[in-house]
C-alpha cells in the first residue's frame, strides 16, 4: 500500500483508502481508474473490486513503520474527502500523519467543500501540506476554500489544465504545481497557459513546479519549460 513513486514531486504514496467517483472534467482521463483496473486484473487483493471504494485498516499505520523521513502523497489511487469516506475514518488518518511527525504528508481533494466542512475537526499538524486540483477556471472557488483552511501549507495541483487561468489569487498560497494530462485520450495543453501560470507565481513569490507537458507519449514531451525544468518546493516547516 505504501511505496516508492515516479510522480514527480513526491517520494512514496500511501493509499488507506482506494476507488473514486469522478466529479468534474478533470477526472475524464484519471490515471488512477486505468491503474486500479490494471491492478485487479493482475489479481491484487485491494483491488479486488477495481475502482470501487475501500478502505485498508491494515495499511493506516504503515508510515509509522517508515523510520526514514520522506514526502509521501496521501491516497494517490482515491479522495480522502470523498462524501463516502467516514469522519472516523479521515481522523484516523489525520492521526496517524500527525504522529509520524519526521514525514511529510501531501493530501490532494477536489471535494474542497467537504475539506472546509470538516476543518475545525482535524488536526492540522505542520508536516500536514493539504492541497486542491484546479484543472481550469470554472474551478478556482476550490482555491477559496483551500486558503481558509488550517493546513500550514497549502498547495495547488493544476493538473490535468484544461483552459487558460489568468489572474489566479495566490494569497496564502505556499506551492503550484502544472501539468498537463497523460495516457489515452490526453487533452492539450495550451504552452501560453503554462507559462502564464509561471509568471503569476513568480510575481507573487510562490514557488512553481511544472511536473510534465504530458500527451499520449508522456515521456517524449518532457517536462522542459521555455529550456529548463521548474522544480520549485514550499519550504518546509519544522516539524513540532
Amino acid at each position: 500500500m505504501g511505496q516508492k513513486s515516479s510522480i514527480e514531486w513526491t517520494g512514496s504514496t500511501w493509499n488507506p483508502v482506494t476507488g473514486c467517483v469522478k466529479i468534474s472534467p478533470g477526472c475524464l482521463n484519471c490515471y488512477a481508474e486505468r491503474m486500479a483496473k490494471r491492478l485487479h486484473a493482475m489479481g491484487q487483493p485491494n483491488y479486488a473490486d477495481g475502482f470501487r471504494l475501500a478502505f485498508h485498516e491494515h495499511a493506516l499505520d504503515l508510515p509509522l513503520k517508515w523510520k526514514k523521513p520522506q514526502t509521501i502523497f496521501v491516497n494517490s489511487m482515491s479522495d480522502l474527502f470523498l462524501k463516502d469516506v467516514p469522519f472516523d475514518f479521515i481522523k484516523k488518518v489525520f492521526d496517524v500523519m500527525s504522529k509520524a511527525h519526521w514525514h511529510t504528508f501531501q493530501v490532494l481533494t477536489k471535494r474542497s467543500e467537504r475539506l472546509i466542512e470538516l476543518n475545525h475537526a482535524l488536526p492540522w499538524a505542520v508536516n500536514i501540506w493539504m492541497g486542491v486540483t484546479v484543472e481550469s477556471k470554472d474551478y478556482t472557488h476550490r482555491i477559496d476554500d483551500l486558503r481558509n483552511s488550517g493546513a500550514y501549507i497549502k498547495f495547488l495541483s493544476i493538473e490535468p489544465l484544461l483552459g487558460p487561468l489568468p489572474e489566479l489569487n495566490l494569497e496564502g498560497i505556499d506551492w503550484v504545481i502544472a501539468g498537463g494530462e497523460s495516457g489515452p485520450g490526453a487533452r492539450p495543453m495550451n504552452p501560453d497557459w503554462v507559462s502564464d501560470i509561471r509568471n503569476q507565481c513568480q510575481t507573487a513569490r510562490v514557488p512553481f513546479f511544472f511536473k510534465q507537458w504530458g500527451g499520449t507519449r508522456k515521456k517524449k514531451a518532457g517536462r522542459l519549460l521555455e529550456g529548463r525544468t521548474w522544480d520549485e518546493m514550499p519550504v518546509m516547516l519544522p516539524a513540532g
